[in-house]
């Protein structure tokens, strides 16, 4: 059993990567991300982020990602911290009724971790989707709908949480439509904004 001092100094140096990745100008401009509170419970050491996506001045996407630390391995987790996601954007009006899109939605986690060269431990999760389709006097109406992507994984041990945090705000550009960066190109967010 890990001493709580070691424990405790775990704990700060996941910390700091969640504040490093909350100050980080390589994340996309188009992604705002602040601290919020964490669901208690479900671990020893929590830690919350939300974010928001925004395209001129509309949001198209958000998400929330806890960050869940136990000290002891967990067998269930195959580790030690494990990230629980979630993600949701609204869909452009053609993709509304695709029959894949929930096999895209996926595709989007695992190329998520495939770009960035990372590897993951005990991935699960579920992609859902909202639609409408309007009828009679408004069947003028283009479909509607949204995309909700949960995903839940281990980082292995010596991996770089701030990597697995950053696949997760590339997740969040996939889903809300947003081309990705030209290779060599980096984005960087405005001053001031996290």
């Amino acid at each position: 059993m890990p001493s709580p001092s070691h424990s405790a100094h775990q704990w700060e140096v996941i910390s700091a990567t969640l504040e490093s990745v909350l100050t980080n100008r390589a994340v996309r401009s188009e992604i705002t991300l602040e601290r919020t509170p964490a669901p208690a419970k479900l671990a020893s050491f929590t830690s919350a982020l939300v974010a928001d996506v925004d395209v001129a001045g509309d949001e198209v996407g958000s998400g929330r990602i806890v960050v869940l630390y136990e000290p002891e391995f967990q067998p269930a987790w195959d580790g030690h911290i494990r990230l629980v996601s979630y993600v949701r954007s609204e869909l452009e009006t053609e993709l509304v009724m695709d029959p894949l899109l929930l096999q895209v939605g996926w595709s989007w986690v695992q190329d998520s971790f495939k770009e960035r060269g990372i590897e993951v431990h005990a991935l699960s999760g579920t992609v859902s989707r909202a639609g409408s389709q309007s009828f009679g006097d408004l069947a003028e109406r283009a479909p509607e709908g949204s995309i909700e992507i949960r995903a839940s994984w281990t980082v292995p041990h010596s991996a770089d949480l701030g990597e697995h945090l950053l696949s997760w705000c590339d997740l969040l550009a996939s889903a809300a439509g947003i081309e990705p960066l030209p290779e060599g190109v980096v984005s960087f967010s405005p001053p001031g904004r996290s």
